[in-house]
């Protein structure tokens, strides 16, 4: 038994344990969704951290820069930036008004049954596209670096399903991945992306280090040498932009295709966090405002100390491996990956230093650390989208408004448990629909950030700042932003490699025009609701709404978890 396989045996072994003891302490849906509202500020800012330094940003955003150099270290500075949105105008009054779910939020002051409908359609949807994703992620790695495993896995998960071959070591991760949720909730999930954070930041401090003490911690030497390598398509060298969208070659609309391209993914980097469900969940976890503020400032801190980490991992994996290293095998046939720079980063670093075992260690080591973070990733995401269903829907929607009747804890959290079962489903299908090869940086940006930016955001924004905002508006923005969001990138070039050639709309990053386009359906809809009279309720609790965001008047206390 190799190295690599005992080490990620290890980690799923950790993170197990955590969801038995976790599964002992999860009987109520406060317990099951808002871990009864018992975390700590520091600890929810852990936690966030990492369900948000995810697969995206530990393998794809290391990939992006060894790749495209100064192209790809835009998605760090993006994502770093958008947690100034989520504190200034998020992260209290999310904590204030809501209960469980961004529907909670939304429909205080709007119809219940439409609302929370079109809610659970969009979180689903942002749910299902990041965790493709992370899942593609994951599979990945297992397949280059626990080969072993993945022939083993073949007999067990053969399967066609809709004309896609399931792949076994994705199957693999999204049954992981249902355990966790299915059986602990959202306390194993915080306690799993809390240790898994502690790695992460761990991993990302020693190879940084590593690369650093190669260029004798002159930063000179290590800048000098990222500029002496050139991209072979466009000539730059890596400190120069233009790599990842060439400027001066396409015009689209009369405008350089480079210019929006950057800036499209610009938006969605920046505006996406404030929108994404799995992120805004957590801030219902703490027990009171002060402490989800504390949350987003530990986040902010640690997120940040790792993005610019990111630097020293992508320069470091394309100045010493080269990308034309950084792939599944080196012989005979090379296919580079760039969601594996980092663990070839971490196996060359260890061959330097320690030899040929160190370099075995080091990247089952990092292989493990990555494995870990995509199954707290996809465990918060795959909460997210039950609670919208279960909790939004379900409960809200056809029980208690269409049928009439009540539900007990019991019935709610096992529905939010087969929820999670069936979004596990539908997100290893399409993570094998579009195959291993798609960086899961550009994935995560270029859909579900767009979709959480461009339906979410608007209907969150206007709801808590707008008195005029009413019903028509948010459905209109929450159905209406997915739809035309998942509608253009379905007929954009694509993420796969190689792009489509010729596609119907221009852009890679749709968000350019999804995003405005999400805030004009949200404004629109809000007048024509006004010409019907068809909301009068939403305008009258606005001051209510207003105060309890404000002041936390209101806000459901700490439930007792002993």
């Amino acid at each position: 038994m190799n190295v690599t396989l005992v080490l990620f045996l290890i980690v799923v072994g950790i993170t197990l344990v955590i969801t038995g003891w976790a599964a002992r302490r999860t009987r109520t849906t406060v317990q099951f969704w808002a871990a009864g509202r018992s975390i700590k500020g520091w600890q929810n800012g852990l936690a966030i951290s990492g369900d948000y330094m995810s697969a995206a940003s530990f393998l794809g955003i290391a990939g992006l820069i060894a790749f495209n150099g100064y192209d790809g270290f835009m998605y760090s500075v993006g994502w770093l930036v958008a947690y100034l949105t989520v504190l200034f105008l998020i992260a209290e009054p999310m904590r204030n008004t809501g209960k469980y779910t961004l529907a909670d939020v939304i429909s205080y002051r709007m119809s219940p049954i439409p609302v929370r409908s079109a809610a659970a359609f969009s979180t689903v949807a942002v749910s299902a596209s990041y965790m493709m994703a992370q899942m593609i992620g994951a599979g990945s790695l297992i397949k280059i670096l626990i080969p072993s495993l993945d022939t083993a896995l073949k007999p067990w998960f053969n399967w066609t399903v809709l004309g896609t071959k399931l792949d076994p070591s994705i199957t693999l991760v999204g049954v992981l991945m249902m355990i966790y949720v299915i059986a602990g909730g959202m306390v194993a999930t915080t306690w799993v992306q809390i240790v898994k954070a502690i790695f992460l930041m761990g991993g990302a401090v020693l190879l940084s280090f590593l690369v650093m003490l190669h260029f004798g911690f002159n930063f000179g030497s290590f800048f000098d040498s990222i500029a002496g390598v050139k991209d072979s398509k466009s000539g730059l060298n890596f400190t120069q932009p233009g790599i990842l969208y060439a400027y001066g070659k396409t015009q689209v609309w009369g405008v350089d295709k480079a210019l929006l391209e950057n800036v499209s993914l610009g938006m969605a980097l920046i505006l996406g966090t404030a929108g994404l469900p799995h992120i805004l969940m957590r801030f219902f976890t703490v027990p009171n405002a002060k402490a989800a503020r504390q949350s987003v400032a530990w986040a902010m801190g640690l997120i940040g100390s790792f993005y610019i980490m990111t630097t020293f991992l992508g320069f470091g994996a394309a100045t010493l491996v080269g990308k034309a290293k950084i792939c599944a095998t080196v012989a005979p046939k090379c296919t580079p990956n760039s969601n594996l720079a980092a663990p070839r980063l971490a196996e060359y670093l260890g061959n330097s230093f320690f030899g040929t075992g160190g370099g075995e260690f080091l990247l089952a080591f990092i292989a493990a650390v990555a494995f870990a973070t995509i199954l707290a990733v996809v465990a918060g995401l795959t909460l997210a989208a039950s609670g919208a269903f279960s909790h939004d829907f379900y409960v809200n929607v056809v029980r208690t408004h269409i049928l009439h009747g009540q539900v007990s804890d019991r019935e709610q959290v096992l529905v939010a448990r087969i929820t999670a079962a069936l979004v596990g489903l539908l997100s290893i299908w399409l993570a094998a629909r579009v195959g291993a090869t798609a960086n899961v940086a550009a994935l995560v940006a270029g859909v579900a950030f767009v979709i959480a930016s461009a339906a979410n955001l608007p209907a969150i924004l206007f709801t808590l700042f707008w008195k005029r905002f009413n019903t028509w508006g948010a459905v209109a923005s929450l159905v209406g932003g997915s739809l035309v969001t998942i509608w253009l990138v379905a007929i954009g070039p694509g993420w796969t490699v190689p792009v489509n050639a010729n596609p119907a709309f221009p852009l890679q990053n749709v968000g350019i025009v999804s995003i405005p386009i999400g805030f004009v359906l949200a404004i629109v809809g809000t007048y024509l609701g006004e010409l019907v009279k068809a909301d009068r309720l939403a305008e009258q609790k606005f001051h209510e709404i207003d105060v309890r965001a404000q002041t936390g008047l209101g806000a459901e206390p700490v439930a007792d978890v002993a």
